[in-house]
């Protein structure tokens, strides 16, 4: 087991890592939509690429939710396959939001053999979510209809 500081020092290490391997800037939280961002998260565990809906206002949330499930079909079959999208997931914290994602299980960013693995699965899924989204966001954006 690892302390709390090597743990951190470690995730530190994993990101910095990370972003020598893949140097580019990546959307994450610059979606141009209010709390709706794509996330990276790894664990000891596993490894996942996020988009995170976590507007305040129920209606909203859901309405973004329905403009990218309207699109599943073209987001499976033109760009990433095996996403999980979940309407009212909710998390730790109690706070529901909506989240669509994709992992990689038992990878974690503790053992160093499976960074380059993750590394991997980050560009590649990341990648094509964002194309997606570059294609389709005026759709998305677009709750009104």
């Amino acid at each position: 087991m690892y302390s709390k500081e090597e743990t951190q020092r470690l995730k530190r290490e994993f990101w910095v890592t990370f972003a020598e391997k893949y140097p580019r800037k990546w959307m994450l939280y610059d979606t141009k939509i209010k709390d709706f961002s794509f996330k990276f998260y790894v664990d000891n565990k596993k490894a996942q690429v996020l988009i995170d809906i976590e507007h305040r206002n129920n209606e909203k949330r859901i309405a973004y939710f329905e403009k990218l499930e309207a699109l599943k079909g073209i987001l499976e079959e033109e760009f990433i396959s095996d996403l999980v999208f979940e309407k009212d997931y909710v998390l730790e914290n109690g706070k529901t939001i909506s989240r669509i994602w994709i992992e990689k299980q038992g990878v974690g960013f503790s053992n160093r053999n499976n960074w380059d693995i993750i590394f991997d699965f980050y560009n590649e899924k990341m990648d094509a979510l964002e194309r997606f989204y570059l294609e389709y966001d005026e759709f998305i954006k677009d709750i009104e209809n």
